[in-house]
């Protein structure tokens, strides 16, 4: 019998930046079956993009115990969860190397158990490069969650061309959309870029995007123009950020009614007139709010940037379009497509996952061990590659030499790691550009 038959179902999120920890624990209450109380463990994947206290207090999400892992330390962990401390589910919020690692790690771990918790996994926003990598890295989870019916199909059109079981991939919707619909222009009417770590990558095109908002505000003084920051200066997201824009604007002029902001992206939508962005997934989270959306087509639609997701959305425009006054129609039929209920709806959009994780919870004689599409059999060549990113052997067993593989770390260890880290930003933000422009010269 499952724990959860007898008190608060007890879930674990792994998760490894900050973004994708927002989507975790925001996954496991949505998809948690009927009223069930749950008890929520968050554990953060060590790495470059491992998110400080400040970036954790912006998702807003709590949780009732929050720690730093490595993989190892991880699997340890998950080894040791027995009796009343086994956990009923577990989300794996990882990059798709870092779930394929976890699936053959936690395959091992539990494989003479005759119950485990169920394992979920997915896809924190718009799917729009390595699709097929990605999803085969993530074969194996019980459930392989598809942020809209588009996904879905796409999903199992992949797993069923390379004869993978496709029955994980289960429709559900982006877990942080919400909050009031956009009800009529605020005063003053608000303006809001949503900035993306490495979208675009290049500082010219960084640079004229910060003056091309810049310029809008000078054009509309009237107006407020916010240049939402999902970072600061050493801080790391999911992805990279190698040219902050809290850099550039130094060199810009910008006027009194432009500001750089942070905080949690729902709140500053409550106040947002006009959403534009590249390509980010707040795009999304806009038109679930019926706030006017704009993909911006100045530096082309290319996949390098994400925006051809959003062709036939009705959303894609130019700045120049901006400042004249345009205001995009979004095309329904689209909107629908991608998971974002603006009609309503939005609750049901999780109850197919609900009634499957519940259901696995009652499985008689527990749930079948954890089988990846990708085995030493099938990738010989590549998943030793992707295991041993995680100190992990073919068989999911630690290597030797893998980082607190058989003690958990001291106090010594910890700063070590937190100084490691920091030398890692500052050469990624810092060192780094500077070494690329004198290969310029």
């Amino acid at each position: 019998m499952p724990a959860s038959a007898t008190k608060a179902l007890r879930v674990a999120v792994l998760a490894d930046s900050d973004t994708r920890w927002k989507w975790g624990a925001l996954t496991a209450t949505r998809v948690r079956p009927g009223d069930t109380e749950i008890h929520l463990d968050g554990y953060l994947l060590r790495g470059r993009a491992t998110p400080t206290a400040r970036q954790l207090r912006e998702v807003g999400v709590d949780a009732d115990s929050l720690r730093e892992v490595t993989a190892v330390e991880f699997l340890r962990a998950m080894e040791g969860a027995r009796d009343e401390e086994a956990y009923d589910v577990l989300v794996l919020a990882l990059v798709g190397g870092g779930v394929q690692a976890m699936l053959h790690g936690l395959g091992r771990v539990w494989q003479d158990r005759a119950e485990r918790p169920v394992v979920v996994t997915g896809y924190v926003g718009v799917v729009y490069e390595k699709l097929a990598d990605g999803l085969l890295l993530r074969h194996g989870a019980d459930l392989v969650l598809a942020n809209s019916r588009q996904d879905a199909d796409r999903f199992r059109a992949v797993y069923e061309g390379v004869g993978a079981d496709a029955s994980a991939v289960t429709e559900v919707a982006l877990p942080f959309l919400g909050g009031a619909a956009h009800a009529g222009e605020h005063d003053p009417y608000t303006v809001v870029f949503a900035a993306q770590p490495s979208v675009p990558d290049s500082r010219k095109d960084r640079t004229y995007l910060l003056d091309r908002l810049i310029r809008h505000a000078r054009l509309h003084p009237e107006r407020e123009v916010l240049l939402k920051l999902r970072s600061k200066p050493g801080e790391h997201t999911t992805h990279i950020e190698e040219l902050p824009y809290q850099k550039l604007v130094q060199r810009a002029d910008p006027p009194p009614n432009f500001r750089l902001v942070y905080g949690h992206m729902g709140e500053l939508l409550d106040r947002t007139d006009l959403l534009v962005t590249i390509s980010s997934t707040a795009a999304l989270e806009s038109l679930h709010r019926r706030i006017p959306t704009v993909v911006l087509t100045d530096l082309g639609v290319r996949e390098a940037l994400g925006n051809h997701h959003f062709v036939g959305s009705g959303c894609l425009a130019s700045w120049d379009q901006l400042d004249a006054g345009h205001r995009p129609a979004p095309d329904p039929e689209w909107v629908a497509r991608q998971g974002v209920a603006a009609d309503g709806g939005y609750e049901t959009a999780f109850d197919e996952a609900r009634e499957r994780i519940a259901a696995l919870l009652v499985r008689p004689g527990g749930l079948p061990p954890l089988a990846p599409y990708y085995t030493p059999v099938t990738a010989p060549g590549y998943l030793p590659g992707i295991l041993a990113r995680h100190h992990l052997a073919p068989d999911g067993t630690p290597l030797p030499g893998a980082p607190a593989a058989d003690r958990a770390p001291g106090p010594v260890r910890q700063v070590v790691r937190r100084a490691a880290r920091g030398a890692y930003r500052h050469g990624v933000q810092r060192v780094a550009p500077v070494i690329r422009r004198m290969g310029e010269l």
